[in-house]
């Protein structure tokens, strides 16, 4: 058993915020998460071109969204028993070069089909970033900064998601979707380069069997946690509360009294900048304060800016909206960190679970707020989201008497 000594010599070895280790963690774990949901979710602006160019229905080009986030969800767990069994760092850096060179594969396809099976085998590919990165920070970053640090890799995820769309739709319109896709894979390229070469070697990765046997009582170690499934709970309603709202967002602002034209509701994406600065602002609340003191003030934020969008003025639905945001990337950032550390040596499955749970929520959630819309249009909608937000608040006060495992949260939080 380790000693007291021994184990502070660990925690003095881990990286530490300032140095020049950590920020190129920061940095690599920050590209890597932009490019993830960049070629994950580059392909939404280009639906209709999808439709027309392959003479298929808009529920099926949607299928190039749905079907890289559904094999994403299913390979997480997979991935994360590899990142167990050979390391964090191969898993990732495998992930991010091989969906690049698909991306740039799925430029060059002749039919629909093709586009749909490069588009599931890139989001299979993406699966092991995310799968591993939570561990990876769990294990190499110092206690006290793992709040910023898994921060700043949410930003990145928020930021890719954002200029994903953004540039997709500026390239379709300048050329075509074959460039787009293309352009998406040469940044992927790019960022797989810095990736590569920036992240710092893992120092306190210990290899784990990859046996049915292990898995089966690491899945036990982690629903039989007093916190975790209720953080896995927290991450399918948010999740799925802001899939939802954006989904539907288009028909809201596209209908009277506001009648906005396509590409004034495709700027809307722009807030996701919000969420960029949410996480890394979260994070060092955390770091400060406690994730328990500071979850459930983002959650309520997130209620707030909900209740914003039932106003009938379009500069409040926008606020409404940009604070909702805010609150769902804090939220998400917070509770992803917090699996990390409670989920302890079992880190890269925890990430993975709660990721599925994620990905879930936004695929449940969101088709159940499609038929709120059309029963009810927007006050239906904000009512379904409402529940789930509410719920997650919920949780997130009952979290804040959480009793602390080992140095889960300093102790305090």
């Amino acid at each position: 058993m380790p000693t007291a000594s021994s184990a502070s010599a660990i925690d003095d070895d881990r990286l530490t915020a300032g140095t020049p280790a950590f920020q190129r963690a920061n940095l690599a774990m920050f590209v890597g998460g932009f490019a993830t949901f960049a070629l994950l979710y580059g392909t939404q602006p280009m639906l209709p071109l999808f439709s027309a160019a392959f003479g298929v229905s808009p529920a099926s080009a949607s299928l190039t969204v749905s079907a890289g986030t559904a094999a994403l969800a299913l390979a997480l767990i997979p991935a994360s028993v590899l990142a167990d069994r050979i390391g964090r760092q191969p898993v990732m850096k495998a992930a991010l070069a091989i969906a690049a060179v698909l991306s740039i594969c799925a430029a060059l396809v002749t039919d629909f089909t093709q586009l749909l099976v490069l588009r599931a085998l890139l989001g299979a590919a993406l699966a092991g970033l995310p799968a591993a990165a939570m561990a990876y920070l769990g294990e190499e970053v110092a206690p006290n900064a793992q709040g910023r640090a898994m921060g700043l890799y949410i930003a990145g995820n928020a930021l890719g998601g954002m200029s994903g769309r953004v540039l997709a739709a500026l390239l379709t319109e300048w050329g075509s979707w074959r460039i787009a896709l293309a352009v998406l894979g040469v940044l992927g390229v790019l960022a797989a380069v810095l990736f590569w070469r920036r992240l710092p070697p893992s120092r306190h990765f210990r290899p784990r069997p990859a046996s049915l046997g292990r898995i089966a009582h690491d899945a036990r170690g982690l629903f039989g946690d007093a916190g975790l499934p209720w953080l896995f709970l927290t991450a399918f309603l948010v999740m799925g509360a802001f899939v939802g709202l954006y989904n539907y967002l288009g028909f809201r602002l596209g209908d009277a009294p506001f009648g906005l034209g396509q590409s004034a509701i495709g700027a809307i994406f722009l807030l996701y900048m919000v969420g960029t600065a949410a996480s890394a602002w979260a994070g060092m609340l955390a770091d400060r304060h406690g994730r328990r003191n500071v979850q459930w003030i983002m959650v309520a934020i997130m209620l707030g800016g909900l209740l914003l969008t039932l106003s009938e003025s379009l500069a409040v639905v926008i606020a409404g909206v940009a604070i909702f945001t805010f609150g769902f990337f804090a939220t998400h950032s917070l509770a992803s960190g917090w699996v990390g550390r409670r989920a302890q040596e079992r880190r890269a499955l925890g990430a993975a679970v709660y990721l599925c749970c994620y990905y879930l929520g936004s695929s449940i959630i969101g088709s159940v707020a499609g038929i709120a819309w059309h029963d009810g249009r927007w006050v239906a909608v904000v009512a379904i989201l409402g529940l789930c937000t509410v719920a997650a608040l919920l949780i997130a006060l009952r979290l804040r008497r959480l009793q602390p495992i080992g140095n889960d949260e300093g102790g305090r939080r």
